[in-house]
């Protein structure tokens, strides 16, 4: 594979769990087969590979993007994806806020459902 894929490989990895990443990349349907390994090149090996934000600012612009579009699957992945890459409850709180403001308030508070259960699922 190429360079690129091995790095977004390894954003991917330290973002969503080495566990989570092989499972969705062993289970690649066989329509679409190839999409794994252009996400994973342009999406984190790319976007998520860019040094100007670190890894936890760059999961909390996902947090709030996915919020405001109401991608709720994908939304709980990068919310357990920002815990791990240091984000805190707080900044998540602040975050959620954020998207309620600027995106509806019904966006905002599915968004604070998700994160709480996810910081509450974290700390057990």
């Amino acid at each position: 594979m190429s360079e690129r894929y091995e790095t977004g490989m390894a954003n991917r990895r330290s973002t969503l769990g080495a566990e989570y990443v092989a499972a969705a990349v062993a289970t690649s349907p066989a329509v679409g087969g190839d999409f794994q390994q252009l996400l994973t090149e342009y999406c984190w090996g790319g976007a998520w590979a860019a040094g100007t934000l670190e890894p936890k600012h760059r999961s909390l612009v996902t947090v709030a993007i996915l919020a405001t579009l109401g991608r709720l699957e994908e939304l709980q992945l990068h919310t357990r994806g920002a815990l791990r890459n240091g984000a805190t409850a707080d900044e998540l709180t602040a975050v959620v806020t954020h998207v309620a403001i600027y995106a509806g308030v019904p966006a905002g508070l599915q968004a604070l459902r998700i994160a709480n259960v996810i910081v509450d699922s974290s700390t057990d």
